[in-house]
């Protein structure tokens, strides 16, 4: 290696992104032990919260709007709709098309699972001001943005 090569920990960017992918670590850990009382697991709730918001999603358009492959909702749905959270239904245009939305089971669970995953989220967000949290949300935003991939 060349000895004048600068090193990445020495840049406070490589420093501070080091920091957040640590905090995320941090926080997915975090909620996962807090879940296990309820069964379930991050990938999970994320499933069963944008049910929530987005009743009669189709399991594509679901894939897309977490960021994961269709086989990763391929196999998560099953395990859901098995535990009764979950129910899948035809589309009534398009035979090819699933619609999933929350059971009553699903949604009381869901509820449950808000409450801890807020008490995680008001324990992280503590240490700062609520502006810092505008901040903080507002830059991750745009490095999401960035980063995007199409």
């Amino acid at each position: 290696m060349n000895n004048n090569q600068e090193l990445p920990w020495d840049n406070p960017r490589f420093r501070n992104w080091v920091s957040v992918a640590r905090a995320c670590h941090a926080v997915e850990r975090a909620l996962g032990a807090a879940l296990l009382p309820l069964d379930l697991k991050p990938a999970q709730l994320d499933v069963l919260m944008n049910l929530y918001r987005h009743p009669g999603i189709s399991q594509h358009d679901l894939a897309r709007k977490l960021l994961v492959g269709r086989s990763n909702i391929t196999m998560l749905v099953p395990q859901l709709e098995k535990r009764g959270l979950l129910r899948r239904e035809g589309d009534e245009k398009d035979r090819r098309i699933l619609r999933l939305s929350l059971t009553a089971e699903g949604e009381v669970l869901l509820m449950q699972a808000l409450k801890v995953h807020m008490a995680l989220i008001e324990k992280a967000m503590a240490t700062a001001t609520p502006s810092e949290c505008d901040f903080v949300g507002e830059h991750m935003r745009r490095i999401a943005e960035v980063l995007k991939i199409d």
